[in-house]
This record gives structure tokens, sequence and C-alpha cells, in this order.
């Protein structure tokens, strides 16, 4: 078909919004957006669907579409046979979480591009993932597939109907969590996923199991967390490794900073490159409070490292807010190749000593570790600047004078290669968790710029996404400046991460807005999202009519994939609004979600991580520090106030004139206002702890030594 933008060549997915379906307007294939007029004419031609879920920043969805979807003859069979639609996962990751659990049901696996044969109702019967264009790989050819499936529904609609209605009852139950998983939620939960990451931590290289190798953000925040309380050894050993190894392998970008999404090995050292937002926010996040839980410098370094690359590329800096992702590739026929290095491109760039260095450093050699192009080299740390020095009689200044020109030498080289796509499309949930990155980092490394940036976003994301009576927008928007813009109901992620984004905003500000804006965002969530008979959250609005095909199916998302649990992050929100409230409904509700995923969580293990950051917030004292006032002695306090590390700590900065009866949520309304060294406008420090205030503290030496006893309790 070409580039061509004759509209007459084009197809449905014109009038998309998402930028990966945008990307196939020019296909043969008569692509439809999921929706009533797709179902509707597949019931009234009585032809199967075809769906393909996939993203714009997924490389094996750009093959396939080029290898079958841009194919003529694939789209004769395809438009002959079939109502096609295509559903951005980032877009609709309701759609894409449901028939993820068909096709892995049906085939043991799932991923993107996730290819599905549906009813005419939106019953999967058939799946998988990619499927070559003829057969290879033990994968049978595409056209084959397409044949075989349309020739079946056509001689065989009994047993296809059949295998549809089984499938569509499997996701129903494994959805629904009956009263043999559910269980009282006790603090052994949190001892059962603790002892899953240690049973599964790879002492040699980091992190957990074998190839592929994901990051577990969740379960690191956990294990953070329990070292900090109890100074264990092996549990600090498992965190320093594992983060070490990944900010020095080929998993993170050395030259730009920021991390690629997974490695498929298990050193570390070869990623899929693309780089997504929520992956940088929840790994800024570890990295933060590993420096918190540490004090090692290295850890706060990388966490400056990873802002520095969202900040030049994931970040609107004229309107606030974070972009998507980037992708992996600039083009079809390019596998990492932008974040790669031959030999000879580094020489060319180089002077003979910073080559020296920089490819002993970034382990540079003829043969490198890319299967499609030997001579690329993946980038990662294999020398000490020490070691170096020592082999090359060198002083380890030099090495590092060396190491840091040819560190911005190539990035600028690189800068002028075809980039990957950046996808500038704003989705709220992901926003949400960079922007409670953000102020966690603002806080503890005193970055200020990070601080303005995040409340920034927040603010576009309320003025934008929020409105009360009807609730949050998924997406507040698109990366194509062409793109319609469309309204896209919010998810219950875009809830539960929005309202602890906005409790976040809270504490580091003191401005009450945010706190009632939280407050008012949890309260809708309740109201759409929470099953009043059983318990839990749903992911999709309660009392949705004419849901097509698998999204009548009713879900709770309890598993961190890769992004935090809906459900454990909402039981989180709850808590912490119960600690500033002391409102009995919301604990209630947080217990009972606890309650309904209590047996399935030690059954996960690290995949139930922000469940166990759930039960920290659950069984610990929530515990409150708030610092009032404007001068040094102030920030003396706060400093002291944040220093220390745990997950059931908040810190809350207000100004002197903001600690009045306007500005503090109730448990703290009683205590604050009446200070008398408030009232005289001298900086204090108050430490209350599960609805009792202790006695203001003025010396930061104190009250370090007070928050020790408290967090430790």
């Amino acid at each position: 078909m070409g580039n061509t933008t004759n509209t007459a060549e084009l197809n449905s997915l014109a009038n998309a919004s998402s930028s990966y379906l945008r990307s196939a307007m020019h296909q043969p294939i008569r692509w439809q957006e999921w929706g009533d007029a797709a179902f509707a004419t597949a019931k009234r031609e009585n032809k199967p669907i075809l769906l393909d879920i996939g993203a714009v920043w997924c490389h094996w969805c750009h093959v396939m579409d080029r290898e079958s979807y841009d194919d003529p003859e694939v789209a004769q069979i395809v438009n002959e046979n079939y109502v096609a639609i295509k559903v951005d996962r980032d877009e609709r990751p309701d759609i894409d979480s449901r028939y993820q659990s068909a096709v892995q049901a049906m085939t043991g696996q799932g991923g993107w591009p996730l290819t599905a044969f549906l009813t005419p109702e939106g019953k999967p019967f058939f799946g998988g993932t990619y499927f070559p264009p003829q057969d290879h790989w033990g994968r049978p050819g595409f056209k084959r597939v397409l044949l075989t499936i349309a020739e079946a529904f056509r001689e065989k609609k009994a047993e296809v109907d059949e295998q549809a209605n089984a499938v569509m009852s499997m996701i129903g139950r494994s959805e629904t969590f009956s009263e043999v998983d559910s269980d009282r939620v006790n603090p052994q939960i949190i001892d059962h996923i603790v002892g899953s990451a240690q049973s599964m931590f790879d002492a040699k290289h980091g992190g957990f199991g074998s190839a592929p190798k994901f990051p577990h953000s969740s379960a690191i925040d956990l294990l953070l967390d329990r070292y900090a309380r109890t100074g264990d050894p092996d549990v600090g050993n498992i965190c320093i490794t594992t983060l070490e190894h990944m900010a020095h392998g080929g998993i993170y970008d050395q030259l730009a900073g920021g991390f690629h999404r997974y490695s498929v090995d298990e050193h570390w050292l070869v990623p899929h490159f693309e780089k997504m937002s929520y992956d940088n926010s929840e790994l800024l996040k570890n990295y933060v409070y590993a420096y918190q839980a540490t004090g090692v410098p290295f850890f706060a370094a990388v966490a400056r490292d990873i802002i520095r690359w969202m900040d030049e590329w994931l970040s609107d800096r004229e309107n606030g807010g974070f972009y998507a992702s980037q992708d992996a590739d600039y083009s079809m026929d390019d596998d990492g190749d932008y974040f790669t290095w031959t030999l000879d491109e580094a020489h060319a760039v180089l002077s003979p000593d910073e080559l020296k260095v920089a490819a002993a450093y970034y382990d540079i050699g003829e043969v490198g570790d890319m299967h499609h192009n030997p001579a690329k080299n993946v980038l990662w740390v294999k020398s000490s600047i020490e070691q170096i020095a020592l082999s090359n009689s060198m002083s380890a200044d030099r090495v590092s004078a060396l190491l840091d020109s040819a560190k911005q030498k190539m990035y600028q080289s690189r800068l002028k290669r075809p980039t990957p796509y950046v996808d500038k499309t704003v989705y709220v949930n992901w926003n949400a968790l960079c922007i409670s990155a953000y102020l966690q980092a603002a806080q503890v490394l005193g970055m200020e710029d990070a601080r303005k940036f995040a409340l920034r976003s927040l603010d576009r994301i309320l003025s934008e996404a929020w409105r009360s009576e009807r609730g949050l927008k998924h997406v507040i928007a698109y990366s194509d400046p062409k793109a319609q813009a469309r309204a896209t109901a919010g998810l219950l992620d875009d809830y539960a991460f929005t309202t602890i984004a906005a409790l976040d905003a809270y504490e580091v500000t003191g401005d009450f807005a945010y706190f009632k804006f939280a407050r008012e965002i949890a309260d809708k969530m309740l109201e759409l999202f929470y099953d009043e008979t059983r318990g839990g959250f749903f992911d999709t609005a309660k009392g949705d009519k004419g849901l097509l095909g698998a999204l009548s199916a009713r879900r709770k998302p309890f598993q961190d994939s890769p992004t935090p649990s809906g459900n454990s992050a909402a039981a989180i929100a709850l808590l912490r609004l119960y600690g500033y409230t002391n409102e009995p409904s919301y604990r209630d509700k947080a217990e009972s979600t606890l309650e309904v995923f209590a047996g399935l969580a030690q059954q996960v293990g690290i995949f139930a991580g922000t469940y166990g950051i759930a039960a920290v917030w659950y069984f610990k004292p929530h515990t409150q520090v708030v610092v009032v006032g404007d001068d040094r002695d102030a920030d003396q306090l706060y400093a002291a106030a944040i220093a220390p590390f745990a997950l059931n700590k908040s810190v809350i900065r207000m100004r002197s004139s903001k600690a009045d009866v306007h500005s503090l949520p109730p448990v703290l309304l009683e205590t604050i206002p009446n200070l008398p060294a408030v009232k005289q406008g001298r900086s204090v420090a108050v430490v209350c702890s599960n609805f009792t205030c202790m006695p203001p503290i003025e010396d930061p030496d104190q009250l370090a030594q007070t928050l020790h006893k408290v967090l430790l309790a």
C-alpha cells in the first residue's frame, strides 16, 4: 500500500486516536476498532472475528504487521472470512487482560501481538501470539491458520461454540475468587512473599528466577522495607545485588539513563529495548528507597539519572505530563540498533584513549551481543574505573575523565541516528505512578525541579481528566496531533494510582486541596468499582450494560503485571486515607479487599509484591511526621524526618501559614494548630502514630531517635 495519504486507500483506523491503531491505517486489511459497529457486522455477516491486540512499542507486533497484515494475499483471506478488529493494549487494558487470560488458558502462553479468534459475540475459541507468514520455528504459517480457522467456523460451528463457551466460563472463574481463596489476612503473608523472593533470588546476577528477567519493583520495595526495619543482611544483599546488577547491565541505558523493559537473559545483558514510563517510575522509587535504606550514594545517582532520561524523553515540558513509552526500534529491520554499538562506530567518534577506556568499561569488542548483527555491542559495565586504571597505568581520575567525555561523545553521536518513536500519549494511571515517583525522589534527594514538574503534571490530570460527576478518564492526550480526542473511561488503576499521587502531593506541599482531591477520587472509586457483596474491586465500573465480548466477565486484578496490582493499590489508598481521617469504612473496605486475595497471595509469591506493601500499611501503625516551619530549623527537621525509609511513614511539610484548621485532615486537626510552639511561630516536628501524637520535637537528632523507635515497633 505504501505510505500514501489517499483517503480512498485508508481503512477505518484513520479515524482512531491511538498511535498503534493509526500505524495500521494504510494496511489492506479492513480493520475496525473495538465497538458496537464491528460486532454488529460480525453478527450480521455471521463471520468470526480476528482480534489483534498489540502496542506501538511492541517489536513483534510491527514484524507481524509487515510480514502478514501488509500482505495483499493475507488481507484478501482476512477480508473475505473475518471481521478484523485491532486493539491498543495501552489504550484498552481491560480488553487485553481478558483475552490474554483466554489465550493463556488455550495455549499456555500470552504476550503481544495477541492474535485471537472470536465468535461474532466476541467469545474466544482459538488464539496465539506471533504467527510467522509461513510454517516456521514450529509455528504454523498465518495464512494456513486463517484458512483453517475460517473452515472450522463454517463446518464445525457446534464445536467452535462449545470451545468458546468453555473458555468464557474459564475467564469468569479465573477472575472470581471463591471462598476457598479468601482468608483472614495475617502478618505471615508478608513473611511468605519475602520468603518467596528469597527462594527465587539469583545470588550471582541479582534479580529473581532465570531468563527472561523482569525487575519486580514492588517486591523490591517490600524487601527494602524489611531490610530497613530488621537490618537482615540476607534481605539487604538481595536488594543491593539486584539493583547494582540492573544498573550496571544492558537493561540500563548507559548513555541516556533509564531502563529498558526487561532482559532476555539472566545476566541483565541483552534487553528488549523498549522503554516504558511505568517501569522507570517504579524503578525510580526502588533506587530512591534503596538510598534511604542503605545510604549508598550510587543508588541516589541512578535515581537522578532515571529522572534525567524521563525529563529529556518522556516529559511534556510545556504542559506537564509524562509520555507513555519509547520504541525499541526505529524501523522493521532494526533490533536495538539505535542503542547498540559496533567497535568501528565507537572508534569513529572517540579518541584513542577514550576508546581504550570506553571499550574496557562498556565491553565494546569486535564480537558483540546481538544475533541479527554480531558486531553490535550492548553497553554494560564490565570493569570498574579502578580496574581499568590499574591495567592501563592511569590514575582513576584520568580514567573517570576519559569515560565522561567518551560517554558524552557517544550520546551526542547516538542522537544523530534515526530515533525510535516516542509515544506521547498521556495515560492517567501511568502518569500517576510517575508523579508519585518524582515526588518521592524530590523529597529524599532535594530535587526541586522534579517536585515542580510532578505537581504540574498532577494539576493537569486533575483539571483535564477528573470531573466529580463522571469520574476520571484513562487518556488525557494522544500522541498524534491529527488524532481526534475521545473520552476513554478510567479504570481501577487510574483511580487507585491517582488517589495515591494526590496524597503524595498533599504530603509534599501541605496544600489541603490535594487531600480533598484524593478523598473525592477514592470515594468515586468505591462507588464505581467496589464489590459490596464479596469485597475487592472490579477493574471496570459496575453497572455497565451491554458489554461486548469478554468484557462481560467481571475481573478483579490482583497480581502485579508489571504495574502494581489495582486491588492492592486501592487498599493502600484507602488505608492511607484511614490514617488521616479515622473513617472506619476506609479500613473496613481495605481489609475486605485484602481478605479476598489472602489465600492467593501465598501462592503467587513475588507477583503479590504490592499486596505485601498493602499488608504493611494494614498491620504496621500508620505514622505521620508533620514538620511545621519556614526556617533552616524546619529544613533540618524535615531532612531528619525524610531520612529513614519505611513504607508506612508519611512526612508532611507545612509552612507556618498553612498549619491551620483549613489545611489539616481530621486526625491532625485537633493537635497541630493548638500547639504552643506553632502559635509562637517556632519550627517543630510532631510524630503521630496510630492516632496518637507525641509531644512536639525541635531537635533533629531527637526526631531521628524517636522515629527509629516508632518505625521499629
